[in-house]
C-alpha cells in the first residue's frame, strides 16, 4: 500500500516545505534561511541534502517549479513553489507530530513549525499531547512510590526517577504554552511576522 505524502515526508522535507510556505525560494535560500535561523539544532543541514530532498518533494508532487534566477552574474537558480498537496502533506504531519509523544525528535521540529498550523489545531494538539503525558508521568511518580516503599535500591531507581522530573517540567511547560495561545493577544499563524522589519531583512540576505 502507498504511504501518504505525510508519511513519506523526512524532517528536512518538513523544513523544505514549512520555508516554502514563506513564500517562493530557490534551494540556496532555503539553505542560508536555515542556518541564519540556527537550525543545525534540529537536524543537520548539508546542500546536498536539501538539494537531493527537494528533487524528492518536486516528484512527489508536493512543490513545483516556478522560473529561474538569473540576477547578476550568479549561477541559474531554480525557485519553487508550494503545491497544494505539499500544503496538506505539511499540515498532515506537524498535527501527526505535534499530539505523540514517542518521536522527540521529530516533536522539536513540530513544534518549530507549529505556526504553520490554525491556533485551534495547535491547541487540539497538545491536548492530545498532554493526555498522553500526564498518564506516563503518574505511571513513572506511583511506580517511584511503589518502588521505594518495597525498599528497591535507589541506585536502580535514577532513570526512572530523571524520566518523571523531565515529564513532570514538560507538563509545565505544556500548560503555560496552552494558557499563552488561548489568549488571542498572542501572535500566532504563519503570517503573524512576515511583514515585520527583521523578517524581511532576513529574507533579502538569504536571496544574495
Amino acid at each position: 500500500m502507498t504511504k501518504e505524502p505525510a508519511e513519506r515526508l523526512t524532517p528536512m522535507g518538513v523544513m523544505a516545505l514549512a520555508l516554502l510556505r514563506e513564500g517562493d525560494m530557490h534551494p540556496y535560500e532555503m539553505v542560508r534561511l536555515m542556518r541564519s535561523r540556527r537550525d543545525e539544532r534540529l537536524l543537520t543541514i548539508t546542500n546536498g541534502t536539501l538539494y537531493h530532498t527537494v528533487g524528492r518533494l518536486q516528484r512527489a508532487g508536493l512543490i513545483g517549479e516556478v522560473g529561474i534566477d538569473r540576477e547578476g552574474n550568479r549561477p541559474e537558480r531554480t525557485i519553487y513553489t508550494l503545491t497544494d498537496a505539499g500544503t496538506d502533506a505539511l499540515v498532515d504531519w506537524l498535527r501527526r507530530e505535534l499530539s505523540v509523544i514517542d518521536r522527540p525528535a521529530e516533536f522539536r521540529i513540530a513544534l518549530a513549525e507549529a505556526h504553520n498550523l490554525e491556533r485551534a489545531d495547535v491547541i487540539e494538539c497538545l491536548r492530545t499531547r498532554r493526555a498522553a503525558l500526564d498518564e506516563g508521568h503518574v505511571m513513572h511518580r506511583d511506580g517511584l512510590v511503589g518502588a521505594r516503599a518495597k525498599a528497591v535500591p535507589e541506585q536502580v531507581l535514577v532513570e526512572f526517577e530523571r524520566q518523571e522530573v523531565l515529564l513532570e517540567a514538560e507538563l509545565r511547560w505544556l500548560d503555560s504554552l496552552l494558557t499563552r495561545l488561548g489568549a488571542e493577544e498572542f501572535p500566532w499563524g504563519p503570517t503573524a511576522f512576515e511583514n515585520t522589519d527583521r523578517y524581511l531583512a532576513q529574507r533579502k540576505a538569504a536571496q544574495q
